[in-house]
């Protein structure tokens, strides 16, 4: 992870595009790229594999821009969402169903 973010700092320090990168403008591209992603499936669910895979790596890399912004470590806020998610869905009470947790038996 740290190779791709000094790779994706590179970039944009040769553009000077930080001063464009703020958390803000970080999360809008986020979700304008997650909307292009699911543009690939508008017409069904069969979708472009090459398509999909560049804006996978848009996601992506506004995801990482933005936790790098902001200085959190992926690795440890991913692994505490899903230690959250466990507590929150128990295997014995949510296997094979896919409801909200404040909607489960």
């Amino acid at each position: 992870m740290e190779e791709i973010k000094r790779i994706l700092r590179d970039f944009n320090e040769a553009r000077d595009w930080e001063k464009f990168h703020t958390p803000e403008n970080l999360a809008k591209s986020v979700a304008i790229e997650a909307g292009e992603l699911l543009e690939c499936f508008q017409w069904g669910s069969e979708a472009d594999r090459s398509k999909v895979s560049d804006e996978i790596a848009d996601v992506m890399s506004y995801c990482i821009m933005l936790a790098d912004k902001l200085d959190l470590n992926l690795k440890e806020v991913i692994l505490r969402k899903i230690k959250k998610n466990e507590e929150k869905y128990p295997v014995e009470k949510c296997r094979g169903i896919s409801k909200k947790y404040n909607e489960l038996p």
